[in-house]
């Protein structure tokens, strides 16, 4: 489904920004995921290869992270958010709101749907043994810290005795509403609302020893009903003084009127770590608050963007910073609409850091002058917008029955480069792990590698993290927590060609099966071609054997009746085409009435005896073909099928017992030997494969398989 956006009829629609590199290259990027439903996107993250392992997490179901200086210590141990509980492991803690706290808060009207409770909304790492943690605490938020212990041996976690915190503006009142937060600098930043009503949004900073600063209230040009999604620090250049906040929101966009439209627009936005807030004005608030609009939609051949179901966009932070280096919105004219602002720029120039490359005199916002800061309060938001990579998204889905939840990406090396590959959660419970490759130098093609059903119940996954060192997914729902490895090799299948067709860079050949890639690997022995996936050039050698070993199996038909020839690619790239030889001689089975063809195999209708015969299913990716099954087909005559159902003396007793009138015609047919001893022997290799196959499903994309050790949060 398209939906346009071009000012005649605005489409609200939803975004979650998957990761933002903090290293210091220019290579740098950012990922975001945009859908048009209007269910709430709550996290991202993205894992780099060479970074130590460190995660983190909106408030939402599962939250957990660890720092650098913890990693190796503390490695093992994960927290879940609950409602008025916690818990790590088979550890738990409750920590519910006080009962005098939940009467007043069912006395001002709330609690008919269970939220006069502690909701835990944000849980981060304070120390090497200690947790800061905050709950909703029935509408009037708590904070408190938790002893984890020194490592995971020491079996320990409880909240600490006795100290209790206000979460005014750390944590949300109500508990459906999205909170972000990160621990920087010792430090507490969060995007929270800070009232009962929730009509005061702010990005806040607190537990510093200077006073908490936070965005201008009640203007809505800085905020405007905003949903809160991630907040990261990303270093702007080698000067430490530079160091930014960067913040992905979305809110309701200002009409020309100045009043909220019906569109909602996702943003980027940003602060400096070291802003003190003004001296005169902006007393604790942000001087160097500013905005921008991230884009993320399809340009249509008249012009007219347009937005699809489901879309993930790659943005370059070099783009976003040349974004916040440009010219400022302003309002102007009799309309009162957004223009570029054509007026003279104070000094320092709005949004730069103090003591940074371009201020190295200015130790201090406050030291700002008031015509600086009063023009940032005026104009926080920038005239251009951000737009992606290529200007058109990496992956769009449209007509899809789900919806994108969240995402996370792994960057892979491979024996021919780097990938991105991502994991891409949906509200029916599964993960879609997605490649996107270059086809041509215009083109790009996005590859479904695998669709893994990762909890028992179809619940919307809510958060996934990556973990490189483990080089496990950690995947979150309401149903509980589960892992799902980021490789499974063995399921591509059992030939070089299957291996290589996969085009999955954690995997390669190693002359025997298709393996987990490593560097450590000699590189004669190993075989991959993410780029390409060409098994004519990989696997010279290997397919010919693989050919030999296709075993032929027999299938019988009813005369009259209709059967089913089994098979599936495993790759969804691959198209099928089946194949009927008789006498010697081949032809495609072409498409009729009779003939019906499903992804997992051909349904022939009213067989006669002509369409015995041996068929063959022959697959094609990437002008490789290959073949899939051979199946010998066998027609009975109806005469000899009625026969094999006659009922033995018991059987034919109980029928009497129950119905007087026998059928003698029945009683009197008697099979063929020969038929009756071929059709034993193919029922029993029938239900030999069904065993051997364990009830495994072999076609890639539509894989529903429970990974990992679920943990229920109850």
């Amino acid at each position: 489904m398209v939906r346009g956006v071009n000012g005649r009829g605005a489409q609200s629609w939803r975004f979650g920004p998957l990761w933002v590199n903090e290293a210091r290259k220019p290579e740098h990027k950012a990922y975001i995921l945009v859908t048009s439903s209007e269910r709430e996107i709550k996290d991202a993250s993205h894992k780099e290869r060479e970074r130590q392992e460190t995660t983190s997490t909106s408030a939402a179901h599962y939250k957990r992270k660890k720092e650098k200086k913890t990693v190796k210590r503390h490695t093992s141990k994960q927290a879940v958010e609950k409602k008025s509980s916690l818990f790590k492991q088979s550890l738990k803690i409750h920590w519910p709101a006080p009962a005098q706290r939940k009467g007043e808060c069912q006395m001002t009207g709330k609690g008919k749907h269970g939220e006069c409770a502690n909701f835990v909304r944000m849980i981060e790492p304070w120390n090497r043994t200690h947790l800061y943690t905050c709950g909703t605490g029935a509408y009037r938020p708590i904070c408190t810290f938790i002893n984890r212990g020194w490592k995971a041996e020491d079996y320990l976690f409880r909240l600490v005795p006795g100290y209790m915190d206000s979460g005014k503006g750390k944590c949300s009142y109500d508990p459906n509403q999205a909170d972000v937060s990160a621990f920087i600098n010792g430090n507490l930043y969060a995007g929270v609302h800070v009232d009962f009503m929730a009509t005061d949004p702010a990005i806040f900073m607190t537990m510093s020893s200077r006073p908490a600063i936070r965005t201008e209230q009640y203007d809505s040009r800085w905020l405007n009903e905003p949903m809160f999604v991630q907040i990261k620090k990303i270093p702007d250049s080698s000067e430490k003084n530079d160091d930014k906040l960067y913040f992905f929101f979305r809110e309701k966009s200002l009409d020309s009127g100045g009043t909220a439209s019906s569109s909602v627009l996702a943003r980027v936005g940003r602060v400096c770590l070291n802003d003190e807030g003004g001296q005169k004005i902006l007393v604790n608030k942000w001087t160097t608050f500013l905005k921008a609009r991230l884009v993320c939609s399809v340009m249509g051949e008249d012009g007219v963007e347009t937005f699809f179901d489901e879309l993930i966009c790659v943005y370059s932070m070099a783009d976003i910073r040349n974004v916040f280096n440009g010219p400022f919105a302003h309002k102007q004219g009799h309309n009162y609409h957004w223009t570029m602002y054509t007026g003279k720029i104070p000094y320092p120039r709005p949004g730069t850091c103090p003591g940074g490359t371009f201020t190295p005199s200015l130790h201090s916002s406050k030291a700002f002058s008031d015509e600086a800061v009063n023009f940032i309060r005026a104009h926080p938001l920038m005239y251009h917008p951000v737009y992606p990579i290529h200007k058109r998204p990496l992956v769009v889905r449209s007509g899809v029955d789900y919806r994108f939840t969240t995402i996370a990406v792994d960057q892979v090396d491979a024996v021919d480069g780097r990938y991105e590959v991502f994991f891409l959660g949906t509200d029916r419970g599964t993960v879609q792990k997605v490649i996107v490759l270059p086809k041509d130098p215009t083109t790009l093609e996005e590859l479904t590698l695998e669709e893994v059903e990762v909890f028992r119940t179809p619940d919307p996954v809510k958060t996934m993290r990556i973990s490189a060192k483990r080089q496990q997914l950690y995947v979150s729902s309401d149903a509980g927590l589960t892992q799902v490895s980021l490789h499974r090799c063995g399921v591509y299948g059992k030939a070089c060609s299957d291996c290589c067709l996969a085009r999955d860079p954690y995997c390669a050949w190693d002359g025997e099966s298709c393996t987990p890639f490593t560097h450590a690997t000699k590189r004669r022995s190993r075989r991959q071609d993410v780029k390409h996936g060409d098994p004519l050039r990989q696997c010279r050698g290997f397919n010919a054997k693989v050919e030999k070993r296709l075993k032929e199996t027999l299938q019988f038909g009813v005369e009259g009746s209709s059967t089913f020839l089994e098979c599936a690619p495993r790759s969804p790239q691959a198209t099928v085409k089946w194949l009927y030889q008789k006498d010697g001689r081949r032809k495609v089975l072409h498409r009729d009435e009779e003939v019906l063809s499903t992804p997992q195999g051909v349904l022939l209708k009213s067989l006669t005896h002509s369409d015995a015969g041996l068929y063959h299913c022959l697959a094609t990716e990437n002008n490789f073909k290959h073949t899939l099954a051979r199946v010998s087909l066998r027609i009975l005559d109806r005469d000899i099928a009625v026969a094999l159902t006659v009922p033995d003396d018991e059987e034919k007793m109980t029928q009497r017992h129950h119905k007087p009138e026998a059928h003698p015609a029945i009683g009197n047919a008697q099979p063929l030997e020969p038929e009756v001893r071929v059709i034993h022997q193919y029922c029993q290799s029938y239900w030999e494969q069904l065993t051997d196959r364990g009830g495994q499903q072999s076609r890639r994309p539509h894989r529903r398989h429970t990974e990992g050790h679920e943990r229920s949060g109850g």
